[in-house]
């Protein structure tokens, strides 16, 4: 056999031998069906560049060591949900009937209760939102916990690190926790060292590098949004730590739009519970360490409103948000508004939305303009001509990127917080959501929600179609890759 002919055989048989080896290792799995489809397609096509992938990105690998801290942290976990005072349950009896099968499936597969008796305040601008986190730092008297996906420099943001340097200085513990990745910039900054010069404990979750990425995968994220005042004070929503005057400008998407909740009561705690986790899991500090300085405490009840958080990621079992999230579609009988920057829904999802809309729920889904990412932009829109055909009403969102992630079900349940309508908050990104059992609180949300209405344009179903077949043939293209984007 001559020489090339040989290297050209070994080649073949190597290629050949990869995709029946990660083939096997993929269908084994058992993941959606999409998602198998979508890797064993890239396996196939792209020899050697296809393996390479998967093994980078392919499967939830999260490290050895976390998952280990994880483990070990698993039992005081459990211990401390079944420690929660009976006084803070919600009594059903007094809620819609729509409320009690989402909590139900929540607590069955979280073990996490609603908790009654918080107080809830919605806040829609970033400066609101922005100045509201700085009053509360600089009433803290022990602890202020924050964790973010994205920390950027530049206006109010920056006030909140002076803010920060402020509480430290007079005594206060502050953590913050945020992604490697999206904090990347601000990590290598003068302002995050100033911030740990000043006693602030500083630390980036998930990080990254050429020796990690043989032992776990690096697009798994900390898309969280918290922040903790005392353990008694709240925050979450959509808003990283940024000021939108000052984010991703060059991006040619408008200022970002965000929403918060400022949370009090017994809700408070679980939130708490969810920060010292991450914390715990990315430190190793100890559990002992952490009782102590945690402010982790039973709260007294602070209005009359029913909130159950639910965190979700891939150290979670049985993808929580994914099940809760088709549970609610399906619960919908009259109404279902649903804000979302990003839109790549799973198949089971897709279906849902339009079931719900062909059984009479007027469905109605906002989403921006324009999004930061070409690839999403595309594969969102090629969804648009079946939940159209449905019946379901399309709204851009022509105010700037729209990132309020929010769900309302016939006025009666809220679901509010970090999570996207696309796979990788289903699957990869580590996120938080509160599930809002008050019609108070929801008509607020879903004023807020008609806001957004007022400032969008609906898709004409039948200019929709008359679009091109290239357009066409770019967003099924890149729906192929949904479930990996």
């Amino acid at each position: 056999m001559e020489p090339i002919s040989l290297i050209s055989f070994l080649i073949m048989a190597a290629h050949l031998s990869i995709i029946i080896g990660l083939s096997i290792r993929v269908v084994m799995r058992r993941r959606p069906v999409g998602v198998s489809l979508s890797w064993l397609i890239l396996i196939i096509i792209l020899p050697f560049a296809g393996a390479i992938l998967y093994f980078l990105i392919g499967e939830q690998r999260l490290g050895r060591q976390r998952a280990e801290r994880a483990r070990t942290l698993l039992g005081p976990y459990e211990a401390w949900l079944h420690s929660l005072p009976s006084d803070t349950l919600v009594d059903w009896s007094t809620l819609t009937p729509t409320c009690q099968p989402i909590n139900r499936l929540a607590e069955s597969i979280m073990g996490i209760p609603a908790k009654y008796g918080n107080k809830l305040e919605l806040l829609d601008k970033a400066e609101s939102v922005l100045r509201s986190i700085i009053t509360d730092i600089d009433r803290a008297q022990r602890t202020c916990h924050l964790e973010f996906y994205i920390w950027n420099e530049g206006g109010t943001a920056d006030e909140v690190c002076e803010a920060l340097i402020r509480a430290a200085k007079r005594g206060v513990i502050c953590r913050i926790l945020i992604d490697a990745v999206g904090s990347a910039k601000f990590l290598k900054s003068g302002l995050a060292r100033r911030l740990q010069e000043n006693g602030i404990e500083l630390t980036a979750a998930l990080p990254v590098g050429l020796f990690r990425m043989a032992f776990a995968r690096l697009d798994l994220r900390i898309h969280r949004k918290i922040v903790i005042i005392d353990g008694e004070v709240g925050y979450t929503g959509s808003l990283n730590l940024v000021d939108p005057r000052y984010f991703k400008q060059e991006e040619g998407v408008g200022q970002w739009v965000d929403a918060m909740v400022r949370l009090e009561g017994p809700a408070v705690q679980s939130l708490g519970v969810i920060f010292l986790w991450d914390w715990e899991v990315e430190t190793g500090q100890g559990i002992e360490t952490l009782k102590d300085t945690s402010d982790l405490k039973a709260l007294p009840l602070a209005g009359k409103v029913s909130v159950q958080v639910v965190p979700s990621g891939p150290e979670v079992a049985k993808n929580p948000i994914h099940k809760l999230l088709l549970t609610a579609v399906y619960a919908a009988r009259k109404e279902l508004i649903i804000t979302t920057p990003y839109f790549v829904p799973d198949e089971s999802l897709h279906i849902a939305l339009q079931s719900a809309s062909l059984r009479g729920v007027d469905v109605t889904i906002i989403l921006p303009e324009k999004v930061d990412s070409l690839l999403v932009r595309y594969a969102s829109r090629s969804y648009f001509d079946d939940m159209l055909m449905s019946g379901v009403r399309i709204l851009s969102f022509r105010g700037g990127l729209l990132h309020t992630k929010s769900i309302t079900i016939d006025g009666e349940v809220a679901l509010f917080g970090t999570v996207n309508l696309d796979m990788r908050s289903f699957w990869l990104n580590f996120e938080v959501t509160l599930f809002v059992y008050d019609a108070v609180f929801v008509q607020r949300l879903r004023k807020l929600q008609q806001n957004y209405i007022k400032a969008s344009q609906s898709i004409d179903s039948q200019l929709w179609h008359t679009r091109s077949r290239a357009n066409r043939l770019v967003e099924n293209a890149a729906q192929l890759f949904a479930p990996l984007l």
